[in-house]
């Protein structure tokens, strides 16, 4: 019986300390759950950091959340990038 994968850990988002914490509160005020990985590097060299590059803070979430928070993700995206 092959089993589907379920409840893993995926990244949802890659970019500057200050990207990562308002899609990290996006998601939360949408009642999903998130958490920030990699937070110190933004921090001690954040002119080191590129959005989705080397050194990005990352924000990972529920492999069952992926649809409703990509959504969120794409939106702040497209209205950041206005």
């Amino acid at each position: 019986m092959n089993k589907e994968k379920t409840d893993e850990l995926v990244e949802i988002f890659a970019g500057t300390s200050i990207d990562a914490e308002i899609v990290n509160s996006l998601l939360n005020n949408s009642k999903i759950p998130s958490f920030k990985k990699d937070v110190n590097m933004g921090t001690l060299a954040p002119w080191q950091v590129s959005a989705g590059g080397a050194g990005a803070v990352k924000i990972m979430i529920n492999s069952n959340d992926y649809k409703a928070a990509q959504s969120i993700v794409e939106e702040y995206t497209r209205n950041k990038a206005k």
